[in-house]
């Protein structure tokens, strides 16, 4: 039946829309690729926060030994010029161009068999980086890396270089009844 398939070496996979999902995604990404002996870069732009993946992964780090790298690297939220912490604006603008680099490092090197980049869309829609950062992350990644790029508002204009693209459609969230996020579902 599937004689006239063929597998590439590497996908781009991308997870976007208002929809909550997009990190757990990314996360049960990452579960797969260590299941199956892959080297994974978890490099998570935005989140400056603690939230439940950081207490995990850190967790499973020493099991995974030289198979998982993990790097946060963001200042909170920063929405149309509204900052949600204390950081200026040029602040932001350099934490996500390290952030970046270390991203870029990581999927042009060879070294990973997968790369996510949980939260780099919200990074580029929000203006602290741009689509062309995003697209020479793509166009260099190496021949052997899978990318895996999460957040809000993936530029359209890309979406024809990804190899899937999944939208988390909200149909309904208890946030928008005025209710608080719950630990261990929503972060």
């Amino acid at each position: 039946m599937f004689q006239d398939y063929k597998q590439k070496d590497s996908v781009i996979v991308v997870y976007t829309g208002e929809g909550k999902g997009k990190t757990s995604a990314g996360l049960g990404l990452m579960v797969r690729a260590l299941g199956a002996g892959f080297r994974v870069a978890f490099i998570q732009f935005i989140k400056v926060w603690n939230v439940s993946e950081h207490d995990f992964i850190n967790k499973i780090m020493p099991i995974y030994d030289d198979k998982l790298t993990f790097y946060k690297g963001g200042l909170g939220f920063f929405q149309a010029g509204e900052l949600s912490s204390k950081s200026t604006k040029k602040e932001h603008l350099e934490m996500a161009r390290c952030t970046f680099d270390v991203a870029y490092k990581a999927a042009t090197s060879g070294e990973y068999q997968l790369v996510i980049c949980d939260e780099i869309n919200n990074a580029v829609h929000d203006g602290l980086l741009k689509v062309s950062d995003l697209e020479k992350l793509i166009d260099n990644k190496h021949l052997n890396t899978s990318l895996c790029l999460t957040g809000r508002d993936f530029p359209p204009s890309l979406i024809a270089k990804a190899d899937i693209v999944t939208e988390m459609t909200k149909l309904k969230h208890h946030f928008d009844d005025k209710l608080l996020a719950n630990k261990g579902i929503d972060y």
